[in-house]
């Protein structure tokens, strides 16, 4: 049995979701980054961290792609050209918005308030604005890669609704209505009722 120590409000809350949409017995620690729960898996404290038996995955994204490739859902197979369009949106989110959101974080609570530069989020909510005015232009089905969720779904969805808890300004239209589906699936609402 798996088991996945981090909060729903961290990033744990990705692999939290894909663990309920596969439907396979795991067991939850909402622990908080760098506390005692997290370092007896992660000496560094950061969360989320899958324990697969003797196993240790940290990362959100390492974890994502590990369930995926492992239940052969939520993903293409890897040396396919599906498999590299849906990498390059891995990515994409990951440097377009997901670092866009966690610099903000660090800014206003994460380094010690000396090294904070509050003023940089003035341009890190343009530079996001620019970025989702992008990606939802590109939006053409239901998910970034066709009807189904795939692991940059989990990715995005979760970064749309960090953004919007962090006062971003709103996302487009279409990427309000496209996490607003992903949200209505009952693995996603299980896992924000944990």
């Amino acid at each position: 049995m798996y088991k996945l120590v981090g909060n729903r409000a961290t990033r744990a809350f990705r692999p939290l979701w894909m663990l309920e949409e596969l439907g396979v017995p795991y067991e939850h620690i909402p622990a908080a980054p760098r506390s005692d729960e997290v370092r007896a898996h992660s000496p560094l404290g950061k969360v989320p961290v899958l324990v697969d038996g003797d196993h240790v995955i940290g990362d959100s994204m390492a974890i994502l792609t590990y369930l995926a490739d492992k239940h052969g859902v939520f993903t293409y197979p890897a040396g396919t050209v599906e498999r590299a369009k849906q990498d390059a949106w891995t990515f994409r989110v990951l440097d377009e918005v997901d670092a866009i959101l966690w610099t903000a974080a660090k800014h206003s609570f994460v380094l010690p308030e000396d090294e904070r530069v509050p003023d940089v989020k003035d341009s890190l909510k343009a530079e996001l604005a620019r970025n989702l005015d992008r990606i939802g232009g590109e939006l053409t089905s239901e998910c970034l890669m066709g009807d189904d969720p795939t692991v940059p779904d989990f990715l995005l969805a979760h970064c749309l609704g960090w953004a919007r808890n962090a006062k971003f300004p709103d996302a487009p239209d279409v990427l309000v209505d496209y996490v607003r589906r992903l949200k209505s699936r009952p693995a996603f609402e299980r896992a924000a009722a944990l």
